[in-house]
């Protein structure tokens, strides 16, 4: 898989409602405008000082999925 195929935003947003937080909620976590948030779910890609900040929120690590595309880069 090619790492640009990866939307990190939407990959957010559906841990966001697996988790059933909404949108409001991720934007006060993160001390932004709930706009800003719906700007950051659906962007392809994301900087990584902000995605460490929801990957601590959502108690997930959002950096895997781009470590599963290294590793089958590297062993391929």
């Amino acid at each position: 898989m090619d790492p640009n195929l990866i939307h990190i935003g939407s990959v957010v947003h559906a841990e966001l409602q697996k988790q059933h937080r909404t949108v409001n909620w991720l934007a006060e976590q993160l001390g932004i405008l709930r706009p800003n948030c719906y700007r950051l779910l659906h962007a392809s890609s994301l900087h990584t000082d902000t995605l460490l900040q929801i990957s601590v929120v959502l108690r997930r690590d959002f950096f895997r999925e781009y470590s599963h595309v290294l590793e089958k880069n590297i062993n391929n």
